[in-house]
């Protein structure tokens, strides 16, 4: 019999909620706010297309997003303590967020009460879809019967592969930000210019710039071309995902521009699209558009 254990998230996973209840995946939400004063759940109290939505009808205002409270965490994590379940965390990368201190706050005060029980919390590192993917893969040990220890091992083990390659529609919501850091050090304050961003390990690099939002998503493709030629060219060792933000029809042409020019490797069906959510969604702006590549578990 397969050991039972729990998967959980914060929100900025980024997954459907339909993936995830099928997965029994528990998700904690992240806030959002267009004034800094009212917060309200993503998913739960406000859906994600209606924040890009407010997004796109009241441009000049900066949504902010805020992080899952202890009590969150608390109230996820105890009936899984009181069942003596164990519970594998993955929290958004530490240094994008405070998620993480949420959960090890909310794991003390639970166990002054349940001991015994089991919960590991985990810095991903990642953020947004690509997070999404390190959630599914744990999900993918656990259906093939990976233990709890295995599948934290392993999760621990691939995360530093994962690598986001993107672009957003301006610098305008990087800089309301505070995110924009050293991509600023390339494109500066140039009119119209839109940059090719690479996340790794929580941080982002400069990976190209340009006025055309075609080429700057021709590049995010050619940087994943050479990250699996570095790779030694194996696609199937990975697990691949493309995440966008409020435009869906652009992202479908994205992503059969991104199997064409793969040259056959993958199939539409193996390249998931995904709706990046509010808790990047306030640093990116709108029009967020790129792909997620991580090594399978």
């Amino acid at each position: 019999m397969n050991e039972q254990f729990q998967i959980i998230s914060d929100g900025s996973c980024d997954l459907p909620p339909e993936l995830t209840a099928k997965k029994q995946i528990r998700v904690i939400p992240f806030y959002v706010s267009f004034d800094g004063t009212n917060y309200r759940k993503e998913l739960e109290e406000i859906g994600i297309r209606e924040f890009y939505q407010e997004m796109v009808n009241r441009k000049g205002v900066y949504p902010r997003s805020s992080l899952p409270s202890v009590q969150d965490y608390m109230d996820a994590f105890l009936p899984y303590a009181k069942a003596g379940i164990p519970m594998l965390v993955l929290c958004i990368s530490t240094k994008l967020s405070g998620s993480m201190q949420s959960a090890l706050s909310a794991r003390e005060l639970i166990l002054e009460d349940y001991p015994d029980a089991k919960i590991r919390v985990i810095d991903t590192t990642l953020c947004t879809v690509l997070q999404g993917l390190l959630v599914l893969e744990a999900a993918a040990m656990q259906e093939r019967g990976a233990g709890f220890e295995e599948t934290a091992e392993r999760i621990e083990a691939i995360k530093s592969t994962g690598r986001i390659f993107f672009t957003v529609g301006n610098l305008e919501y990087l800089q309301a930000g505070g995110r924009i850091g050293r991509v600023a050090g390339i494109a500066g304050s140039l009119l119209g210019i839109r940059p090719v961003i690479t996340m790794k390990e929580g941080e982002i690099f400069p990976s190209g710039i340009s006025r055309s939002r075609r080429k700057t998503l021709e590049k995010t493709v050619e940087l994943l071309r050479d990250c699996l030629q570095a790779c030694g060219g194996a696609v199937k060792k990975y697990s691949l995902a493309a995440g966008f933000g409020y435009d869906r029809e652009e992202a479908e042409e994205y992503r059969r521009l991104v199997v064409e020019r793969l040259g056959g490797l993958i199939s539409l069906e193996e390249l998931p699209l995904y709706q990046i959510g509010a808790t990047i969604g306030v640093h990116t702006g709108p029009y967020p558009l790129g792909l997620g590549i991580l090594e399978r578990a």
